[in-house]
């Protein structure tokens, strides 16, 4: 029941993606992502010297084992800031694989959904593995699939807010329209959210203000990665349907 879960032909133990910002210090994020046990870690490209990428001040902490790195476009207003930003970390030799995030107002940091389709449009054709972060509305998370997107990652609610999964009525029309994985990203911020999503039928989540601003993110690290296996054994066990009265689980014969 428990397959592995597959992007771009690449296969992944772990469903959990972390990013990789707002820890206190090294240390524990290294201990986090240890307890995690992801193989997908996220960071935004601004924020690493892409003149000498493996000696950078973030990526440094993380060396000696091998994770799948999705650099992201966090800070592109527009697609053309976004397509320039991939190819740069692309370039540097960092990944393939891009997380396309972009937003112009500052306040919300919701995704632009018309300036992101433009972006993963573009970057797919040139043949990157591109993981849109979109708003949960189903209608462009398909147009996402359709113009080439390997994975598309609708908000749970807006970025670092905790509120969880706003519309789950969204996220569930999102899995079960689309063929690719669907990663839910943003807004989640415990155990409990992370067990929601993945018993609506995610493929996955990316967590980052969850774990690193938690008051031990080391122990919320390994609350989530059980989070997510028993959300996604429960989604494929099957939940019974919601009914508005009772049922004994013990009838009484009516020859009794």
């Amino acid at each position: 029941m428990q397959k592995n879960l597959v992007i771009a032909g690449h296969e992944l133990k772990s469903r959990l993606f972390l990013g990789t910002g707002r820890y206190p210090n090294p240390y524990i994020q290294n201990k986090a992502i240890e307890a995690s046990e992801t193989e997908v870690l996220t960071f935004a490209i601004r924020r690493v010297n892409l003149q000498d990428p493996h000696e950078d001040s973030i990526l440094q902490h993380v060396g000696g084992r091998y994770f799948q790195f999705l650099p992201n476009t966090s800070g592109a207003k527009n697609a053309e800031e976004a397509i320039r930003i991939a190819r740069l970390a692309k370039a540097s030799g960092i990944s393939d694989w891009i997380k396309v995030e972009i937003s112009k107002n500052e306040k919300t940091l919701l995704p632009d959904p018309i300036e992101t389709l433009k972006a993963t449009e573009v970057l797919a054709k040139e043949g990157f593995v591109v993981l849109p972060y979109i708003s949960d509305d189903p209608v462009i998370c398909k147009k996402l699939e359709e113009a080439g997107a390997a994975a598309v990652m609708p908000g749970g609610s807006p970025i670092g807010t905790g509120l969880g999964i706003l519309n789950p009525y969204n996220i569930s029309l999102i899995v079960e329209e689309l063929n690719v994985p669907v990663i839910v990203d943003a807004g989640l911020g415990s155990a409990a959210d992370v067990t929601q999503a993945m018993e609506l039928g995610a493929d996955g989540v990316l967590l980052n203000t969850a774990i690193a601003k938690a008051k031990d993110p080391i122990a919320m690290a390994h609350s989530i990665k059980h989070a997510i296996q028993a959300g996604r054994l429960s989604y494929l066990a099957g939940r019974i349907p919601k009914k508005k009265y009772a049922t004994a689980s013990s009838p009484i014969s009516s020859g009794i």
